[in-house]
């Protein structure tokens, strides 16, 4: 991943060690103050809070909205970064969590492009270590990261099912997850069709748990002045963005950076919405046979 200036959002090893997302809380204790006999629906919602509380009732109804989201897409396969890693691993603080995923950024790895892809893990392994050791990040920066045949391999720790914060996009790296394509995509640069399935794949299956449309636009709170948008500021932004959208730099490199518009709309139709047919030639270059390890 290649910037423009050194990006200052990352974390240190250093850093205070947070623990990880917030644990479920306990049921409190039965209300104690009589509500009072109340008719028809009034009666039953007391008898909710009576059992609940009034904090557990209104704590509980998000997750119920998240769970009966429509346009859900299935996970994709991910190889585990024990793969990769190996007995590479360095002490570093828990992860830390966002309360869902409303957003993806795209990324490049600013790597050479002609690997074998049985290769891959060796190359994310150093991808880490110059992160963690040259940067010194506590653990890589992209939440997953795609190789060029389209193998998916789970990259920050924390659980690929789980809203991992990462250190990828300085300043919207809350509520967003960060896919990094393995190589160069400057203009020019040819983007397999493995590769840009299963990154809509990725997007489809991440966005699909907060109902986000990934053609969509979100609103998302810069935490970084250092980023596109002063600290604070509220940024609309596309769903499935690329890096440069919320930063400064030239990744996901401009070859990239022009497919995610059919990215965006195979990612749709992997969530089961409909999508204009005019769009479909173009997306028949974003599928492939999926290759390599972790087939």
């Amino acid at each position: 991943m290649r910037v423009l200036r050194r990006p200052r959002g990352a974390r240190k090893r250093h850093s205070p060690r947070i623990p990880g997302g917030p644990g479920t809380p306990g049921l409190p204790g039965a209300a104690t103050s009589s509500l009072g006999c109340l008719p028809g629906l009034a009666a039953a919602v007391a008898l909710v809070l009576c059992a609940y509380g009034v904090e557990h009732a209104a704590e509980s109804a998000r997750p119920a909205a998240r769970t009966a989201a429509p346009h859900r897409a299935p996970r994709p396969a991910v190889v585990p970064r024990a793969v990769w890693l190996g007995d590479g691993a360095r002490e570093q603080p828990p992860p830390r969590y966002d309360d869902e995923v409303v957003a993806v950024f795209v990324h490049h790895t600013d790597s050479p492009n002609d690997y074998d892809c049985a290769d891959a893990p060796g190359i994310i392994r150093s991808l880490y270590e110059g992160q963690i050791l040259g940067r010194d990040w506590d653990d890589l920066g992209y939440n997953f990261v795609v190789d060029r045949c389209g193998t998916v391999y789970e990259g920050r720790a924390g659980g690929v099912d789980r809203p991992v914060t990462g250190a990828h996009t300085q300043g919207f790296n809350h509520r967003t997850t960060g896919i990094a394509a393995l190589g160069t995509f400057t203009e020019g640069a040819h983007v397999p069709p493995e590769m840009l399935h299963s990154i809509a794949a990725l997007a489809a299956w991440k966005l699909g748990t907060s109902g986000t449309d990934p053609r969509a636009d979100v609103r998302l709170v810069s935490s970084n002045g250092g980023s596109r948008y002063a600290a604070g500021t509220t940024a609309t932004l596309p769903a499935l963005a690329g890096h440069t959208d919320g930063y400064m730099t030239d990744c996901p490199g401009a070859a990239l950076q022009a497919r995610l518009p059919d990215i965006r709309t195979l990612a749709a139709r992997l969530q089961g919405r409909e999508t204009r047919g005019d769009s479909r030639n173009a997306l028949r270059t974003a599928h492939g046979t999926k290759r390599g390890a972790g087939e």
